[in-house]
């Protein structure tokens, strides 16, 4: 009986010597520019702030225009005539655009793998007057 005990006492002993491995959380995006759910104007610039540092190979961020006003039924329009830059901390991803974003819907979609190499998909949706 006391053999199970001692087993016992001995594994918890070495469990609490033992470094807990860090938990690695899944990317997040923190922020964004415009906000989800943003009306805003003469839009050149769309920023997308992650919840850790990211590898800019890893990241990819597409615009497209879902809905244009007048225009009952708009197909969807990938939005193309923009660049990506980062921020030096890596956790911040920077769309310029060539031209203001016409008046309209729009969703910017991103996906990115993080340290935990699981990818995460999210979309951001706003709207341009």
């Amino acid at each position: 009986m006391r053999i199970p005990a001692l087993i016992a006492a001995a594994a918890l002993g070495l469990a609490a010597t033992v470094p807990a491995a860090p938990l690695l959380a899944q990317v997040k995006l923190a922020a964004s520019t415009p906000a989800a759910g943003a009306k805003a104007k003469g839009t050149k610039v769309v920023t997308l702030t992650f919840s850790e540092k990211l590898n800019p190979s890893d990241v990819g961020a597409t615009i497209v225009m879902t809905a244009m006003p007048g225009m009952k039924d708009h197909p969807e329009m990938l939005i193309r005539n923009f660049t990506a830059s980062w921020s030096a901390d890596g956790k911040t991803m920077t769309l310029t655009l060539k031209k203001p974003l016409p008046a309209g819907t729009y969703d910017v979609r991103w996906e990115a793998t993080g340290a935990d190499r699981r990818a995460t998909k999210g979309v951001v949706t706003f709207t341009v007057s």
